[in-house]
Parts: C-alpha cells; structure tokens; sequence
C-alpha cells in the first residue's frame, strides 16, 4: 500500500493554485485540491476580472460624450448597478463553473472544505479527515487589510465592493495604491461622488513619479476628489448606515460609505504552519527559495501568500516553474525581472522595468518622454493627456524601463515588454518604423532625451 493518498495535494483553488494542480495531473500525478471559498480565487471572484468589468462599465458615459462629438445623436440613461451587479455575478459563476471543469477534466480531486497543515505531509480537512500526501502546495493568496484605527469596521474593504446591494452617492476612499486608485476612477465614472484621501506625497508609491504626476492629475480632471497628505482622524457611525469622517486636512464630512485600500497581506493564518515549522516572514508571508520550496522540503508555495511579485500571471508562472522542478525533474527557477504591469487606473497606466527615480540611483540614464492630447480625445475636446516614456542607460543604450499613461496602455506595454525583455536598445526603438496614425508611434520617434540623469 502506498504511503501517500496523492502526490500532490494543493491548499488553495485560485488561479496560482488550480494552474499548479492540472500541470501536475498531466504528467500521471495523483493531485488534489482544497478550496473553502469559491473556485478561482482573488483574480477571477474579487479581484482582476470583476474589477476590469467594472472598469469597462465606468467608461462608458466618457465614450457617449465622446460619440457625439464624433457626430452621433447618443442619449446616455442612468446607469442601473442592479443590472450590471446581476450580470456580473452570473459570469463570475461561469468563470468558476470553467475552473471546475478544467480540473475534473485533469482528474484533480476536488475539497471544498478548509485544509491545515498536521504535519509535513499530513492535510486536515475540516470535515476532520485526514490525507496524505509526498508534497504539499500552499496557494492561499492574499486578503486585503483593514488599518488600525477606532471603527474601522465601518468600512469596507475591496472584496466588500463586488457585494454591493446599490452604489452609493458618496464614497471616501483610504490609500493611494492601485486598488485605492482604480476604484477611484471606476465609482467616479459609474457617477458616484468620490473623495480619496492619501497620507502620501504622491499616490502609486513606487512607480514612476512623473507618470504618477500624470495620472493623478488625470484623476482630478475627471472628478475625484483627491487629497495628498491626508488621513483620518476620526470616523464615527452617522444616521442611516453613512460614516462620519474627519480629515487631517480639517475636513469634516458624511460620506455614504468609506472604501479602505490600505493594503492586502498574504493569507498564512490557521493553516497550521507554525506548528509544522515553515517558516513565515515578518508581514507574515510563507519563506521559500528560487524554486518555491519552503524550510519544510515537502511544503512548497506560490502566489501572493509568499509577497514576492503579487500579480496572477506571476503566480501562474510559479505554477508552471513549481511542477517543472518537482515533477519533470527539471530545475526552473522563477524569473521575476522585467515584469510588464497595468494599473487600470482613469488614465490607465502600463510600466516595465525601472522608474526614472530607480534607475537614477544606480546608473547615469537618458531620459526619451513626451506628453500629448491624443488624437480622439483633442477631437472630442477632452483635455486628456498621454505620456510616452523610455529609460535609458546611457553607458549600454539599454531601454532599462518604459512607462505608458494613455488608453489601452495595458495593451501597449504586453507588446513593449518583449523588446525590453529581450534586451532591446534605444537604436533598436529607432530602427522600428512607426505604426501612423497611433498613440504609441511615440515610442520610436523619440529622438532627443528630455534630461540627463
């Protein structure tokens, strides 16, 4: 009798972990999967795919202003979140349905109950059976973060958001990442009044200040309330469900709902790892090498819960490189260099590679950027702005980051992100021709550098 249930037996059923679960299953491995939430995890349920729907949504009254200017007789109606809310929630179930499928289809075994660690090779689930298995993979991803502050649980968090009975007239929202400033720019575009407070200088810390700049002007211009260097001071429960809140600023309002995105953090409690001995870091995420592999040899993880590059396509890239180790026999670390990005903010923003700030301080770098009402836009008599951006070492010529502030520059930077992966050169941009007319035609027409650094 063997002495293993499954070889694999993966807590977790989002992307990361259902990737990690069906690769395995395809080279003759028995798996199995635990899930005490629904299929798909953050990414498909509360988090990438509901949020781009909601931002696709809260684009549109922009494109009706934007149709009749271009000579369309288009009446724009109230826009009915009961309708949308319904519609999302049934994809969502087709998106999970899909998953399921996908791993009956691989011969996974399915739990939809809780599982912990006993011990290095031993999972309780929490029906209070018991399985065994050679290796264990942790894929438990992350959940977003209330601060600590008195009645913060008047507030909601991102999760909260795709729950929704009704939107409401009024919103405050906590932080200046990109969940604070996505959901700025969609509840501002579904017509929600919407105030933003950061306690930072900048919003988007990180990324590249003069993009930032951009998009938080870009914010502004499209109605949201932004505040830099402000916190809370004080919120308070006001009459029907609304919050008090004091600003720092002085300020001194009722808001119909507050938004807290202050921060997510790897999902690592009760899942019995303390007692098994993995090791967990100080924002308590799982510890593992360049191969995913924790202290614990059969205890491996991937994903958020280990706060390395917390993006789905990362996650699924540790999947592929965790299954290519332990059950192909083939080494492969995960390369996390040169990651393209998109932040869905209202300019939408794409980056790779270094900021400006970043690569200043470790190289001399030439710097190829220019601003520009794009074509629709100027026509339609909107007073949006774009930002084209290269970074360039200027000992190897190497096009060490490119920042996008413009529409569809999550699409752009896809394409952009294989020349910089591959090494390419500001000559290489030069030599490409320009795709004419088109926003991102600036990228290979960047002749002179604004400033040296």
């Amino acid at each position: 009798m063997a002495d293993f249930d499954y070889d694999l037996f993966v807590i977790g059923g989002g992307s990361g972990g259902v990737r990690a679960a069906r690769v395995a299953a395809g080279t003759g491995a028995r798996v199995a999967l635990a899930e005490d939430s629904r299929m798909g995890g953050t990414c498909v349920i509360r988090g990438c795919v509901p949020k781009k729907l909601m931002v696709f949504a809260s684009a549109y009254h922009e494109d009706f202003a934007d149709a009749r200017a271009f000579g369309w007789d288009v009446a724009a109606g109230d826009f009915d979140w009961t309708r949308f809310s319904a519609q999302l929630g049934a994809e969502l179930d087709r998106l999970e349905g899909v998953y399921r499928k996908l791993l009956h289809a691989s011969q996974v075994e399915i739990f939809d109950l809780r599982a912990r660690l006993a011990d290095p090779h031993t999972v309780a689930l929490s029906d209070g059976r018991r399985v065994r298995a050679k290796h264990i993979l942790i894929a438990t991803g992350g959940r977003p973060v209330r601060p600590a502050l008195a009645n913060a649980h008047l507030g909601m968090v991102s999760d909260d958001l795709f729950a929704m009975q009704r939107l409401p007239g009024s919103i405050l929202i906590v932080g200046g990442g990109y969940i604070a400033c996505e959901f700025a720019g969609i509840l501002n575009g579904l017509g929600v009044d919407v105030t933003q407070f950061h306690r930072g200088a900048q919003i988007l810390r990180g990324f590249d200040d003069e993009a930032c700049g951009l998009i938080a002007d870009g914010m502004r211009d499209k109605g949201v309330d932004l505040r830099l260097g402000t916190d809370i001071v004080e919120m308070t429960q006001a009459d029907a469900g609304a919050v008090r809140v004091m600003g720092s600023d002085g300020s001194d309002r009722i808001y119909d709902a507050v938004l807290f995105a202050t921060g997510r953090s790897p999902n690592t409690a009760d899942l019995g790892l303390e007692a098994v001995g993995v090791a967990i870091g100080s924002r308590g995420e799982i510890v593992v090498d360049a191969y995913s592999q924790t202290n614990i040899p059969s205890v491996f993880a991937i994903g958020d819960v280990t706060d390395r590059v917390t993006l789905t396509p990362v996650a699924i890239r540790e999947a592929m490189a965790f299954v290519e180790t332990v059950f192909r026999g083939n080494p492969t670390p995960v390369d996390h260099d040169l990651i393209p990005s998109a932040v869905f903010t209202q300019p939408e923003f794409g980056t790779i590679g270094l900021s400006e700030q970043a690569a200043r301080a470790r190289e001399p770098v030439a710097i190829y950027a220019t601003s520009f009402r794009p074509m629709q836009s100027a026509f339609a008599g909107r007073a949006d702005r774009v930002l084209m951006k290269l970074v360039v070492s200027q000992a190897t010529r190497r096009v060490l980051g490119c920042h996008i502030v413009a529409p569809q520059a999550g699409e752009m930077i896809q394409m952009v992100g294989i020349a910089i992966k591959m090494g390419a050169t500001k000559e290489d941009f030069d030599r490409t021709v320009a795709v004419h007319p088109t926003m991102a035609e600036e990228l290979v027409t960047l002749k002179t550098p604004v400033r040296m650094a």
